[in-house]
């Protein structure tokens, strides 16, 4: 790595970082050469909120692990917002990008200056998708308006760090985001289904120790709502979906009719009556599934519990990919529908298209 080196004077660095998986191979690299870095997330461009967090949560846990100092500064999206207002059509590279390094670069500055450490650096500089040019007017910009601090412009891609850091993102098991940040970044393209699925795999791995009492709390909340329902549609969950499986046998114990979908023909959903486990076989997909007589009597159903990866505010949903649900919907629009999800799970936005069927509300 003697591609890349200390200036002269350097032992200690305000090191901006956009992520843990930009910043694990610098930081690496720092400490080695006997420059403590200490870590300083301010990112008010990610979107949505839930993004944000994973991914400060993320630079924490590795700041903890290493045990270097990390700051956390505030999160003002719609500040962030008003600074690019006019530049939201601008392309990646473009100037949105450049007012976007400025603002994070100025803050970081300011932050330098008034901890008294005379440099600072930014681990945006390590991504092939950003322009080195902008970053370092940025930083030079910064630099000069706040005085008293020295901007290192370091190309961090050099120096086997971009091995490094995909090295070290597999060792720490890092949430790896497909996108850029903001959401004018996603909506150029980036979130793409695909991509925003990844990402939503990529959350419940984060939280897998939370999820069973995630699930206790979007059950609770689902018995209120359900209080009077005599007729449901429910789901026997995968294993990394919300647990409806208590709600259900409550309901059946109570004199409910619980109904769930069976796939069919490999395209369509077909509904059974549930009254135990002991109705259940292993169908499509490992999926368990009713195994008793169809239940024909649709319009009956008063609520239908509907799982996904994501799901936004309108109501937007994004499934799996295969479209059971959006064709079984589609057969039935008078039901109402609920979106069940974990918390995380509610996006700013889900990508959609013609034939997706939203929700009434979602529950998560």
């Amino acid at each position: 790595m003697s591609s890349i080196t200390v200036p002269a004077g350097v032992s200690q660095v305000l090191l901006h970082a956009c992520c843990a998986p930009c910043s694990s191979a610098i930081v690496e690299w720092l400490l080695q050469q006997g420059v403590q870095p200490i870590i300083y997330y301010y990112n008010p461009n990610i979107w949505p909120r839930e993004e944000y967090r994973i991914r400060k949560e993320e630079s924490k846990r590795h700041a903890e692990t290493l045990g270097i100092k990390w700051i956390d500064d505030d999160y003002d999206h719609e500040s962030w917002r008003q600074s690019v207002c006019g530049l939201e059509d601008e392309p990646e590279r473009g100037r949105r990008c450049e007012k976007c390094f400025a603002v994070r670069l100025l803050a970081a500055a300011r932050k330098a200056r008034e901890l008294g450490i005379p440099h600072f650096a930014t681990t945006l500089a390590s991504s092939r998708w950003k322009s080195l040019e902008q970053i370092e007017r940025a930083g030079r910009a910064a630099e000069q308006a706040v005085g008293g601090v020295s901007f290192w412009a370091q190309n961090w891609r050099k120096g086997g760090l971009q091995e490094r850091r995909n090295q070290l993102l597999k060792a720490y098991g890092f949430y790896n985001q497909q996108y850029c940040g903001c959401e004018f970044s996603a909506r150029n393209g980036a979130l793409t289904k695909p991509l925003l699925r990844q990402q939503m795999r990529d959350a419940k791995h984060l939280h897998s120790a939370q999820l069973s009492a995630m699930s206790q709390h979007v059950v609770e909340q689902l018995a209120v709502r359900l209080a009077d329902c005599q007729v449901l549609m429910g789901y026997w969950p995968l294993a990394d979906e919300v647990d409806i499986r208590p709600l259900l046998n409550q309901l059946v114990r109570a004199g409910r009719t619980i109904v769930l979908p069976k796939v069919v023909d490999d395209e369509q959903m077909e509904l059974r009556r549930y009254r135990s486990e002991d109705d259940l076989v292993e169908g499509a997909f490992h999926i368990l599934e009713p195994a008793g007589d169809p239940f024909l009597e649709a319009d009956q159903i008063e609520v239908a519990l509907v799982p996904g990866m994501a799901f936004d505010a309108a109501g937007h949903r994004l499934g799996r990919g295969r479209g059971y649900y959006d064709r079984f919907l589609s057969a039935h629009p008078r039901l109402r529908k609920i979106g069940v999800c974990f918390p995380f799970q509610r996006v700013a936005e889900v990508p959609t298209a013609d034939f997706d069927v939203s929700v009434d509300e979602v529950c998560g």
